[in-house]
């Protein structure tokens, strides 16, 4: 059985709790990291561990949510080896894994309700990574990526070599 991680603030709460149930139904070992209340908490906090482990292999898919799911979307590309994907219609959700691999999901709790929220989970779950060109885009975004991290590394010492 796969794991699947999720986790929202307070403002993603309701629609998380929703989706966790939705992807036990789907047959998922679902890893619910939080919130678990209401109370105002910070996104980053519950975002982090989830896009850590992401990150580290641990876990290969994971779905964020917040309010309107740019903050927990900017938080999670912070981290090497995560391509996480805001996405608020069907059709990008399924782009964000055929040609982006995406590996989080990301959704805006207060945008986007419980019953699109579902529909844009499996549409994501269902697509499968198309390769070809999309992985040369995967790769040269790596090669970023292994720059920014590198002391003084920035965008126009990659450019220039890809």
């Amino acid at each position: 059985m796969e794991k699947i991680a999720i986790a929202s603030d307070h403002a993603g709460r309701e629609v998380k709790d929703d989706l966790a149930e939705f992807l036990k139904e789907l047959g998922y070992d679902v890893i619910d990291m939080g919130v678990n209340g209401d109370s105002s908490v910070d996104y980053p906090d519950y975002g982090s561990p989830v896009a850590e482990r992401v990150s580290d292999g641990r876990i290969h898919r994971a779905v964020l949510l917040c309010g309107t799911g740019i903050g927990m979307s900017i938080l999670a590309n912070k981290y090497k080896n995560v391509r996480a994907a805001l996405v608020s219609d069907v059709y990008s959700a399924r782009m964000a894994r055929e040609h982006n691999d995406a590996n989080i999901l990301v959704i805006g709790g207060r945008i986007v309700g419980k019953g699109l929220a579902r529909e844009l989970v499996k549409e994501w779950l269902d697509a499968k990574f198309l390769g070809g060109r999309h992985q040369r885009s995967l790769d040269k975004i790596r090669v970023v990526e292994e720059k920014m991290n590198q002391k003084g590394g920035g965008y126009n010492d990659v450019t220039e070599k890809t």
